[in-house]
Formats: C-alpha cells, sequence, structure tokens
C-alpha cells in the first residue's frame, strides 16, 4: 500500500466538506472489509474532537479506528487489551511530538471556555489556512497505511 496514495485519498475527502476522521478512515474502508458508506457512517461521530466538542483531534480518532483493525482486541483479557492500548498510546505520542497535543481545542487554539455550537464552520480558503486539520489528516493517513503495511 502506497502511503501517499491514502494520504491523498485521505486530503480529498477532507476537502469534499468530510470530517477529519471520516477522512483518515475512509480511504480503507476496503482493507478493514467494509464499504466507504459504513466508514463514513462509523466515523462521522468522532470529527471535529467527538461531535464538535473540541475533545480528542478526530483525524487521530481515524487513526486509532484503522488500529483496532489491526490490533484491536478479540477478548476481554488484560493482554490482548495491553496490545491494542499500547499501540495507540506509541501512535499518541508521535502525533503529541508532531503537533503538541492530541486535543482539537488546542490544535485550533480556541479558549477553554468557548463554546461552539454543532453547526460546522464553512470551509473557505481562509478556514483551511487557520487550521491544522490539513496536516493532522496527512498525517494520520500516512501512519494508518503504515500499520496497515506492517500487516500484510
Amino acid at each position: 500500500m502506497n502511503s501517499e496514495h491514502y494520504k491523498q485519498a485521505a486530503l480529498n475527502f477532507f476537502h469534499q466538506g468530510y470530517n477529519c476522521a471520516q477522512s483518515v478512515f475512509a480511504p480503507f474502508a476496503a482493507q478493514v472489509g467494509i464499504s466507504e458508506e459504513l466508514a463514513l457512517r462509523l466515523a462521522a461521530g468522532f470529527g471535529a474532537g467527538v461531535g464538535r466538542m473540541r475533545g480528542m483531534c478526530g483525524a487521530f480518532s481515524g487513526l486509532t479506528l484503522v488500529a483496532g483493525y489491526c490490533k484491536g482486541n478479540l477478548s476481554g483479557q488484560s493482554e490482548d487489551k495491553e496490545i491494542i492500548f499500547s499501540l495507540v498510546r506509541r501512535m499518541a505520542a508521535d502525533f503529541t511530538a508532531e503537533f503538541g497535543t492530541l486535543t482539537c481545542r488546542e490544535l485550533l487554539h480556541l479558549e477553554a471556555d468557548t463554546i461552539e455550537g454543532a453547526r460546522p464552520n464553512e470551509r473557505t480558503a481562509a478556514y483551511y489556512a487557520a487550521r491544522p486539520c490539513e496536516r493532522c489528516v496527512a498525517f494520520c493517513a500516512t501512519k494508518a497505511a503504515e500499520l496497515l503495511n506492517q500487516q500484510a
């Protein structure tokens, strides 16, 4: 799998108006054995820091969905859970090293007391210029492709 291909596919989804989590996860739908439609639906609520509440970065959530496919536990055993938790923690450390935080609110430099509604911002040139979202989507899609390549 060519990570550049998946990075571009993720950015294409993002530029079409899909949220960051959808944009990272949807390009990998076939690889994880689901339809693109299902991938878009499953990731829909994770965008903008989960439901536009500006929590954990949605792009990272999309990456975490791919990680779950690759290493997710199929039992309730602690040892099995530890595998996916360790992987997600390593990916979180990489993301934080690159961007400084996993939190959408902090990535967007929003004040802690800023309350936003559920309605997303309009996608304009100013929107893209003022946010690191494209970089986060590209980074997470590249990491997701690397994870799947390791599975192959």
